[in-house]
């Protein structure tokens, strides 16, 4: 009541809009009333709210604006605030901010026009022990005042990591899918890649010769998914559905595929470095790779 008189005392008047307040069923409130609840200090709650919206907002802001309640819970925890999950939830209600929804994916990728006799390696199960152990790729689709353009991603199973990317006005074989695989191998330098499965759908642009001939030279063996199943390459599709949903859908028309490029470059490296994961337990792609390479260290040491 008292944020209704708030609204409209410049128009009405205080007393007038209380005289006719107590004789609605809206309840009764005196001007006298209405006073003395303005000069009430304000609650304790009220004033840490006051304290932690701004921190909320810009913590939101930092994350692309993306993160729902429980990742901003999460963030607020590692940033050192103690706050609880329905705190947060109140605290985004009255910051007006809240988490993104993913949507669905349209096709990007068609299928060979020549037969693919490559097995299913990974047949829906994503999970794996160690880095470099199974390589998801697939490419997305982003519109631009002056025509599409198209990002392809290879990400690293066992951490989630974009280990390669690119984004290209072109879906030819050697000008986008190609060149995030040479960009995954070049981040993945010195490192052992012996079994490394690379798994992609069944898009002619991953059956080409020339990209087949890439994956055997680098050592890397080869999985296809089912045709037309988006379920056989699950993991890849949403990196491409968050990448949308995060970064694309979030700024109404991009002016050229430059410009999505260097966003995308940024995002990517959020991703892997600051994006709180909840597949990961609400860790980041870079402290899950940290951790496993530590665990081995102290298990090679000496005691």
């Amino acid at each position: 009541m008292i944020a209704y008189i708030d609204m409209f005392r410049d128009r009405f008047g205080v007393e007038s809009i209380c005289r006719v307040l107590g004789a609605t069923d809206r309840g009764f409130i005196t001007s006298r009333g209405y006073r003395a609840a303005k000069t009430r200090p304000a609650s304790q709650r009220a004033q840490r709210d006051a304290a932690l919206i701004p921190v909320v907002k810009e913590l939101h802001q930092a994350n692309y604006g993306v993160y729902g309640v429980r990742k901003m819970w999460h963030a607020m925890t590692r940033a050192g605030w103690d706050v609880g999950r329905d705190q947060v939830a109140r605290l985004m209600r009255l910051a007006g901010i809240r988490g993104v929804v993913r949507g669905r994916k349209p096709r990007t990728t068609s299928p060979a026009k020549v037969p693919d006799h490559r097995p299913d390696l990974v047949n829906r199960n994503f999970k794996v022990n160690a880095p470099h152990q199974l390589w998801v790729a697939d490419i997305t689709y982003v519109r631009t005042t002056s025509g599409f353009c198209y990002t392809a991603f290879v990400t690293d199973a066992f951490s989630r990591k974009i280990v390669g990317w690119a984004t290209r006005t072109t879906m030819r074989t050697d000008a986008l899918p190609l060149e995030a695989l040479e960009h995954a191998l070049l981040s993945a330098k010195g490192q052992a890649l012996e079994g490394l499965v690379h798994h992609s759908d069944r898009g002619s642009q991953y059956v080409s010769i020339r990209y087949t001939e890439h994956l055997a030279r680098a050592g890397l063996t080869a999985s296809v998914g089912t045709a037309g199943d988006a379920y056989d390459n699950a993991l890849a599709e949403t990196v491409n559905g968050l990448y949308k949903a995060e970064l694309i859908y979030a700024r109404p028309a991009w002016p050229s595929a430059t410009e999505v490029e260097f966003e995308t470059m940024n995002w990517v490296h959020w991703w892997n470095t600051r994006r709180l994961h909840e597949a990961l337990d609400y860790q980041t792609p870079t402290e899950i790779e940290a951790s496993y390479h530590m665990t081995q260290a102290q298990a090679l040491s000496p005691v």
